[in-house]
């Protein structure tokens, strides 16, 4: 009989059951519906009970698998429970998913297709797949066990979380994105966001294959990014906009020197000369945050030739209109925005947050110089996400930035399926960053996107 941490009499005095669990258990989904959760309760708590923590933290998860196994046919037999393999091997995974891992969240981070965990108190959990949210059938105990896993994500970054400081921002060791809100300021119990770190690279190729975008529009981003043009790219949440700057990552040089700033580092970018920097937020006794705003500072002494903000969400917007004008041409950034209009105003807003003593016009001269393009992103009605609009800042006149179109989509109806039904449309514009396209050997590429050669034909 194996022996795992504790023994007490009862299991002297068990018979033995040479129930073994199966080898896949660590893909098992949930723990079956035949029984009761109150069984599944018994056999858990009597488990843990029997459980030396010293002695299973030595462990490999192999090893600790295997034993957790036969603890569940052991106790199962004690308790009179019939358990069939795949019922034995689910409550194996449930167990050991609470010991070492984030509990019923384990199987949603192992699933690919799940793009968002959304916990809204202990018994529901939400997914977003393909751009959908469905209710699972997963749950947790109680409220206590939510904090406690709660509790162990903020362990994992050297935080913590309680009533005196009920929210954390964090992230796993894949690079999810995670936000936690518990009570009292949670009325619906402790609440967790989990933004997941996507594994699989997208690129322009793949984008126009999911209907994000057209070649043309696809043709013409890979150039303004090789071409060094300072791009914003806006959108509501989970509308593509981290996604959608890593793939435009994928067309900077592999010799240029490139320094990302993130709150959780996200961008995946290939290129072997990058330096990624990552917030800090204060200690318990509010000491010792490193704000976007620092790391942009920093960055500029740090000889960039891209700097590339994961998202711009206060003063620091500031730091990032000095940079793109002030030599770093190339650099990048997302913002929170209805449209590329109101991602302006946004980046306007910002500024005037940093409390600079500058006038209305100087903030959108600067502000008109610096920015070359901006993409917006929308996650549309049947989950799919599209650049939905794409401009040029053509300049600045009677203090307002003047914008050129060059793509956007429109709209004409929806398919029996429920998908949208819409058009790329192309603007032939001369735009005004055409002689750093020019400079590059690319000018001519961009105007056929933008339908130069129908121009020429008509």
């Amino acid at each position: 009989m194996f022996q795992f941490g504790k023994k007490t009499s009862a299991e002297q005095a068990a018979p033995e059951r040479s129930a073994v669990p199966d080898k896949t258990s660590a893909e098992a989904p949930a723990v079956s519906t035949t029984l009761s959760p109150q069984s599944i309760d018994l056999i858990r708590d009597d488990i843990l009970e029997r459980i030396d923590p010293v002695a299973a933290v030595q462990m490999s998860e192999p090893e600790l698998r295997e034993r957790v196994g036969h603890l569940v046919a052991e106790i199962a037999n004690q308790k009179r429970t019939l358990l069939n393999r795949q019922e034995q091997a689910a409550l194996t995974a449930s167990i050991i998913d609470d010991m070492i891992g984030l509990g019923p969240l384990e199987p949603l981070l192992r699933d690919e297709s799940v793009a968002d965990i959304l916990v809204n108190g202990p018994k529901k959990i939400f997914v977003e797949r393909r751009g959908k949210l469905e209710l699972t059938t997963l749950q947790f105990r109680n409220n206590a066990h939510v904090l406690h896993i709660a509790q162990r994500i903020a362990s994992y970054v050297g935080r913590r979380v309680d009533e005196s400081s009920p929210m954390l921002d964090a992230r796993l060791a894949d690079g999810s994105r995670v936000n936690v809100i518990i009570p009292p300021l949670s009325l619906k119990g402790p609440c967790i966001s989990i933004r997941k770190f996507s594994k699989a690279m997208m690129d322009f190729a793949k984008f126009v294959g999911a209907g994000t975008l057209s070649p043309e529009m696809a043709r013409a981003m890979e150039i303004a990014a090789r071409c060094r043009l300072n791009i914003i790219i806006s959108g509501g949440t989970g509308s593509g906009k981290t996604t959608f700057l890593n793939a435009l990552s994928h067309m900077i040089e592999p010799a240029e020197r490139i320094i990302t700033i993130e709150d959780a580092a996200e961008l995946q970018l290939q290129q072997p000369h990058v330096i990624q920097l990552e917030t800090r937020p204060p200690n318990i006794e509010g000491q010792g945050q490193i704000s976007q705003r620092d790391l942009v500072r920093n960055a500029l002494r740090m000889r960039p030739d891209r700097i590339i903000v994961g998202e711009v969400r206060g003063i620091e917007a500031f730091d990032m209109m000095q940079a793109m004008n002030t030599g770093h041409s190339g650099s990048m950034s997302t913002v929170h925005a209805n449209s590329a209009r109101d991602a302006l105003a946004r980046i306007e807003n910002m500024i005037l947050m940093a409390n600079v003593n500058l006038p209305t016009r100087a903030i959108r001269g600067q502000m008109a110089s610096a920015i070359d393009l901006v993409v917006h992103t929308e996650r549309m009605r049947d989950g799919i996400r599209r650049v939905t609009e794409v401009v040029e800042i053509s300049g600045i006149e009677e203090d307002t930035i003047e914008l050129g179109v060059l793509f956007t989509f429109r709209y004409t109806g929806e398919n029996q399926d429920g998908s949208l039904r819409g058009n790329f449309e192309a603007t032939y514009v001369r735009p005004r960053f055409l002689p750093r396209l020019q400079y590059y050997g690319l000018a001519s590429a961009f105007l056929d996107a933008l339908g130069g050669e129908r121009k020429a034909e008509g």
